[in-house]
């Protein structure tokens, strides 16, 4: 797909990743970027549209379909984390909420603007996933777990699109140095950059970007003689 002349809507659009996408969307010349939050006054990046969405609203979303029925690509980038792991005393509430955002959000978004996508030519998602799609250390579990989710749906919706030729990229990264990971001290890449390797990947038709070099090890170490994703030998 060819960003160039693209109508665009990016999900938690006003910070970290979705920030980023934005403006490279405009950079590379998309016809028009819809930045989509919750709050859409908190959305202060010049030429895009901003648009009041939180994905877990079924009536913003429909709302947001109507507002936005020329759009030709969904970036499913809003996304929630809490740390703590599944035996912690509020891991079940964790858990549900996690989910309402990072799997159920996508979803709902995704069906709603299938329809969309396919009266406009076909168009693409572009599902903001993670490393932690394939590994759960129990530091991020119900995140990890919603990104192992999102994932799967990601491989669904693949499918289940293809008939109505709407390209699905599931983009994968490690650390990005935005709010979601500042109590984090660890290598971190910058959201430009992941943003650069997920919009050149999605114009070379591709299905999966590993956006850096950990999680490029990390999906080799998956069929390693022992998997990256268990505890190490004792």
């Amino acid at each position: 797909m060819k960003i160039e002349n693209a109508v665009v809507l990016v999900t938690g659009a006003n910070r970290g990743i979705g920030l980023a996408f934005a403006q490279a969307l405009l950079a590379r010349g998309a016809g028009k970027v819809y930045a989509a939050a919750r709050n859409p006054t908190s959305v202060t990046l010049p030429g895009v549209e901003a648009l009041q969405l939180d994905v877990t609203n079924p009536q913003e979303i429909a709302d947001a379909v109507k507002k936005a029925s020329d759009v030709t690509l969904v970036i499913n980038n809003a996304g929630i984390a809490q740390p703590g792991g599944f035996l912690a005393a509020d891991s079940e509430a964790v858990t549900r909420r996690i989910f309402e955002t990072n799997v159920f959000g996508v979803l709902a978004m995704s069906k709603a603007f299938a329809p969309v996508l396919k009266a406009n030519g076909g168009g693409a998602l572009l599902n903001v996933l993670s490393v932690a799609s394939w590994v759960n250390g129990g530091e991020l579990a119900a995140y990890s777990a919603s990104k192992s989710a999102a994932w799967s749906l990601t491989n669904a919706l693949r499918h289940e699109l293809a008939a109505q030729q709407t390209q699905v990229l599931g983009l994968h990264m490690a650390y990005v140095d935005t709010d979601l990971t500042r109590g984090f001290d660890v290598p971190k890449s910058s959201a430009e950059d992941i943003v650069l390797r997920a919009l050149d990947g999605l114009e070379a038709g591709a299905d999966e970007v590993l956006a850096d070099v950990l999680t490029q090890q990390v999906r080799q170490g998956l069929t390693a003689p022992r998997p990256v994703y268990l505890p190490p030998a004792h």
